[in-house]
């Protein structure tokens, strides 16, 4: 069996790329102003991105919304001794989908594609989450 520890780094994983997605969106947003597509009053006021960073400000968005139940089951299945190699698995395949999904997101932002990388990545969660449960129900 794994060492527990190996829940930790698909969490990291995630972490790195909510950290590649705020530089990305700063370059956006300086691109964006210096070539007059934007002011930096509207970054201020909170008002709207510019179509190019839009994508990047919407996707690190999403990086807490499905993702925060990801970080607690792993750790709660890291405090349970209840993490197993497929379920350190479909942990990696889950951040895996993550990067999918926000390459789809801040590139051509196809939804029939991204719609399909954010399933996925919800059926492995809910895995997760199930597992969780029985884990917990038979020890």
């Amino acid at each position: 069996m794994l060492p527990s520890e190996a829940m930790i780094w698909p969490m990291i994983a995630h972490v790195v790329l909510v950290f590649f997605l705020y530089i990305l969106l700063s370059v956006r947003r300086v691109a964006a102003v210096r070539a007059g597509r934007a002011t930096v009053s509207q970054f201020r006021e909170n008002l709207q991105d510019p179509p190019d960073s839009l994508f990047v400000h919407n996707n690190l968005k999403n990086q807490f919304e499905l993702p925060v139940l990801f970080h607690v089951v792993c750790m709660a299945l890291y405090m349970t001794s209840g993490d197993n190699p497929v379920i350190i698995g479909l942990a990696w395949f889950f951040v895996l989908s993550r990067c999918v999904h926000t390459y789809i997101h801040v590139t051509s932002n196809r939804i029939r594609y991204r719609r399909l990388a954010f399933m996925a990545g919800a059926a492995a969660l809910g895995c997760m989450w199930i597992w969780l449960a029985l884990w917990l129900a038979l020890n």
